[in-house]
C-alpha cells in the first residue's frame, strides 16, 4: 500500500454532488409526482386570482390570498421536483406534514358544515326578516347583495305581515350605507317603507345580528335571516350565539365563479368566530 508522506499535499475540502437515480421504466419517486401536482395547483391559484382581479368586480382584497397561496404551492412544488426536501431535517419534515395534515382536515370538516346550510329554507309567517349586508356600489347592490335582496323580496311578498330589517354600515368604498341601499332597493321593488327597519352601524356579520337584535325581542320574535348559501352556516351559528331563540335561515344563491373564493373566506371566518367564542 502507498503510504502518504507527511509533506504530501492533500485536498483541504471535498465537494460532493448527489445524483438521484431511478431505474428506466420504473415509477418515479413520489416527490416528483407530488411536485408536479403542486406546480399545477399553484398555477391554477394564480390564474384564479388574476381572473377575479380582471373580470370580477370585487368588494375586498381577500382574493389576493389565492395569489399568495399559489406562490407557496409553486415554491413547494419546485423544492419537491429538485428533491431539495431530502436535505431538510427529519423533525422539520414531520412538523410540516402535521401542520398540512391538520389544516386539510380542519378545512374539510368546516366546509362540510358550511354545505349543510346551502339549501336553507324558512317557514312562512316570521315576525322579522333580517337581510345581512354586503357591498353597495355606485350603480346599486353588488351581485352578492342583490341575490340576498331578491330572495328576501319573494319571502316578503308571500308574507305581508313580516317586517324587514336591513343591516350594514357604509364602508370606505361605498356611496351609501348598505342598509340605506337595501332600503331603496326594496322600496323600489314595491315593499312598503313602513315595513323596513334600518340598522346602519354594523361592520360585520357578528354586529349585523347583534345590532339588529336590539330592534326586536330575541326571546319571543320569530326571525328569518337572509344571506347567501356559502354564508348561511356562520350566520345561523352567530344568530344562535347572539340569543335568537326562534331563528331560521333563508339561503340565496351565489355567483358561481366567485364561489371558491367565498368558500375559502368563509372557512377563515368560521375559524375566526369559533376561536373568538362567538358560537
Amino acid at each position: 500500500m502507498h503510504k502518504r508522506r507527511r509533506d504530501e499535499l492533500v485536498p483541504y475540502n471535498k465537494t460532493k454532488r448527489v445524483i438521484y437515480m431511478y431505474r428506466r421504466g420504473k415509477r418515479r419517486p413520489a416527490s416528483i409526482w407530488m411536485g408536479g401536482i403542486l406546480l399545477g395547483l399553484g398555477l391554477l391559484c394564480l390564474l384564479y386570482c388574476l381572473f377575479i382581479f380582471v373580470f370580477v368586480s370585487f368588494g375586498s382584497w381577500f382574493f389576493l390570498t389565492w395569489g399568495a397561496g399559489g406562490l407557496v404551492l409553486l415554491g413547494w412544488g419546485l423544492l419537491l421536483l429538485g428533491q431539495k426536501t431530502e436535505k431538510m431535517p427529519g423533525w422539520l419534515k414531520i412538523c410540516w406534514g402535521v401542520l398540512v395534515g391538520v389544516g386539510l382536515a380542519a378545512f374539510v370538516v368546516v366546509e362540510s358544515l358550511i354545505f349543510t346550510e346551502f339549501g336553507a329554507k324558512a317557514r312562512p309567517g316570521a315576525d322579522y326578516c333580517i337581510i345581512l349586508g354586503a357591498q353597495m356600489k355606485a350603480n346599486g347592490p353588488s351581485n352578492t347583495l342583490q341575490r340576498r335582496l331578491d330572495r328576501a323580496l319573494v319571502y316578503l311578498r308571500e308574507n305581508p305581515e313580516t317586517l324587514a330589517i336591513v343591516s350594514g354600515c357604509q364602508g370606505s368604498n361605498e356611496p351609501v350605507s348598505e342598509a340605506r341601499g337595501m332600503y331603496e332597493y326594496l322600496v323600489g321593488a314595491g315593499i312598503d317603507p313602513e315595513r323596513i327597519l334600518l340598522e346602519e352601524a354594523s361592520h360585520n356579520t357578528c354586529e349585523n345580528l347583534e345590532f339588529s337584535g336590539r330592534l326586536i325581542n330575541r326571546q319571543e320574535n320569530s326571525v328569518v335571516v337572509v344571506t347567501n348559501n356559502f354564508h348561511m352556516f356562520r350566520a345561523m351559528r352567530l344568530a344562535e350565539g347572539a340569543g335568537y331563540k326562534h331563528v331560521q335561515g333563508l339561503a340565496a344563491s351565489a355567483y358561481p365563479w366567485t364561489l371558491p373564493n367565498n368558500l375559502l373566506r368563509e372557512f377563515m371566518g368560521v375559524v375566526k368566530d369559533f376561536l373568538a367564542g362567538h358560537f
